[in-house]
């Protein structure tokens, strides 16, 4: 009350010596100062009228902001306050993007701890070999299922199968009639002479079927549960096969359990990161993009969006685009009947949802990497084309894919094939310093298992259940808590030795029987290269700790083991917790049988 006094004192005064000075000013000029001073006391009277009527906003601030301090605290936490404060600023002055990375005290492009571990796959003493267990007559064959990355699994798991039954593998064939429709054999993807040789000592492997007689054999076809066990094969395949010595597998992925004996695991590492060889012609030019992405910088990431129309249908999320959006992805979604109706807000809580271009963006920033940064994209045909592209390429403008690096007479032999092309892309993602995946799919989870066996290389995957709250959030909080909430999200899911338990997961993301710890002697060896002698490469078993303990060896699969193939969008805190839902269980009596994933399925999971 006593500044509104003396506030208007002040005004009061003013214009009294306004009056003085137009009075004393008449008497020289009577005949121009009328209009002047007529004119000046307007404005006077208006400026005094305003500043009595209009508050200071600067009281008003001040007074709004202890007015939210005094809700009682049931009503608003701390958070609350500071959010419904920075709500009334501007956005653009709240959640401003830099462009620099900044610095956290760590290097982005390597894993801490990754030199104390290395793969290790190497078969036991025990272990049989081929020529001493293998039964003559006794043939089996594989009929893939799905895209590249979901038959790598198949093929993989193939092989342990024809050891547990002690039979020739027939070299596997691939899908051709799912979603894809690629008509490629396996020799037009994978050197077939290669794989062959390499597993000549644990399986043997023929290209084709032998005569008997002059006449083709025919195969007994038949279909085994998911995550089927030895003892499994044992019981419902071997019977047939002794009868009929001929059994083929139709429909064979993810058809053999996650947990096997250490033995058996090693065995699928063998098939999987070393027989598993791309076709020359397939390396050349995937050696050609990694080459042309490595002349543009040291370092460079490279990020499966999987962003792709159909994929956002299965999904059922919601991206903000309106009934436009509803009908095109609904249309898409129409095709499959056996989806059901989808909450879009439920299943962007619980992190099933892609993120969108824009969100990996800022997910990236958050972690450190700067606009100079170059970043290989492997994507489909993406949803909203170029407008839906335009954030993250504003972020990352050193934006770079197959089409942008290889002309389309050298991409030619592939464009095609969707197998060979997606081939490419795993060469490119494989051997990037950084992968960063979208969705936990075949192809991410194959590429985080590798990169795991080949030194631990940063392999991030989205904490999408906890993103989720931070991305609707983001013009409520500064740039600067984004940044920090993101990084402590993402403890956890960058790849890091130890991140996933041994034995938990699938095991194709986490090959944990097949990670051995290195000593501190020879890891210090291996970082220091040029300290080495010609032979220094090769690891004695003296020099390394075989760290897991928790593989099941009766076969049994827990009931706390996640068909991975069928959640591909579980959350990683779940995974580590071992939730979910219960896996098929055996017995000697019978099986429970998951349902066979329809081609929507093989999709949504490549």
């Amino acid at each position: 009350m006593k500044k509104k006094k003396r506030d208007n004192s002040n005004v009061i005064a003013g214009i009294f010596l306004g009056a003085t000075f137009i009075r004393r000013q008449r008497s020289f000029h009577g005949h121009m100062w009328p209009l002047i001073s007529a004119f000046f006391g307007f404005l006077l009277l208006l400026l005094v009228s305003f500043s009595l009527l209009v508050p200071s906003p600067i009281l008003h601030s001040q007074n709004h902001h202890l007015s939210l301090l005094r809700q009682p605290r049931h009503h608003s936490s701390h958070d609350e306050v500071a959010a419904e404060l920075r709500s009334n600023l501007d956005p653009d002055t709240v959640f401003r993007v830099p462009a620099g990375g900044g610095s956290f005290g760590r290097d982005l492009w390597r894993t801490t701890q990754s030199e104390l571990y290395c793969g290790c796959s190497n078969a036991s003493r025990n272990f049989a070999s081929a020529n001493v267990k293998t039964h003559p007559n006794r043939y089996l064959l594989i009929a893939t299922s799905g895209g590249l990355n979901q038959q790598r699994t198949g093929i993989t798991d193939a092989v342990v199968a024809a050891y547990i039954l002690n039979a020739t593998l027939v070299v596997p064939k691939l899908d051709q009639k799912s979603f894809w429709k690629d008509t490629s054999n396996f020799a037009d993807i994978f050197d077939v002479d290669r794989f062959i040789s390499f597993l000549s000592k644990d399986v043997e492997i023929i290209k084709q079927l032998p005569d008997k007689g002059g006449k083709p054999l025919t195969p007994r076809s038949m279909r085994v549960p998911r995550k089927c066990t030895p003892k499994c094969y044992q019981n419902r395949v071997l019977p047939v096969l002794i009868k009929k010595h001929v059994v083929q597998l139709s429909k064979f992925d993810y058809r053999l359990s996650n947990k096997l004996d250490k033995d058996l695991q090693k065995l699928r590492c063998r098939v999987n990161y070393h027989a598993l060889k791309f076709t020359d012609s397939i390396l050349e030019m995937g050696k050609k993009l990694v080459e042309r992405m490595r002349m543009r910088s040291k370092h460079f990431i490279a990020l499966h969006l999987r962003f792709e129309p159909d994929m956002l249908a299965f999904s059922g999320c919601d991206y903000g685009g309106g009934e436009k959006e509803r009908q095109e992805l609904g249309a898409i979604r129409s095709r499959w009947k056996s989806l059901h109706a989808s909450n879009p807000d439920k299943v962007r809580r619980n992190g099933r949802c892609p993120l969108t271009p824009e969100e990996v963006g800022l997910m990236l920033r958050a972690l450190g990497f700067g606009s100079d940064v170059h970043l290989y994209v492997a994507s489909g045909e993406v949803y909203g084309g170029e407008e839906t592209l335009a954030p993250l390429k504003e972020l990352f403008p050193n934006y770079h894919s197959k089409d942008t690096l290889a002309s389309k007479e050298e991409l030619a032999p592939f464009s095609s094939f969707s197998s060979r092309m997606a081939a490419l892309d795993f060469i490119v993602s494989d051997e990037s310093d950084v992968f960063v995946t979208n969705n936990n799919g075949n192809m991410a989870r194959m590429l985080a298992g590798r990169r795991r066996y080949f030194g631990h290389k940063p392999t991030i995957r989205p904490n999408a259940k906890k993103l989720y709250k931070l991305f609707m959030n983001r013009n409520n909080m500064t740039w600067e808590e984004f940044a920090s909430r993101i990084r402590t999200n993402q403890i956890g899911f960058m790849g890091a030795p130890n991140e996933v338990k041994p034995g938990r997961g699938e095991f194709h993301e986490n090959p944990s029987s097949c990670i051995c710890e290195l000593s501190a002697a020879k890891a210090k060896e291996i970082a220091n290269p040029e300290n080495q002698n010609h032979d220094s490469h090769k690891i004695d078993k003296d020099d390394i700790t075989d760290k897991d303990t928790s593989d099941s060896t009766d076969g049994h699969i827990s009931d706390d083991e996640q068909d991975w193939s069928e959640m591909d969008y579980m959350d990683n805190a779940s995974r580590l917790q071992g939730k979910g839902q219960p896996n098929a269980t055996d017995s000697d009596s019978g099986f429970v049988l998951k349902s066979e994933l329809s081609e929507l399925d093989e999709f949504f999971s490549d």
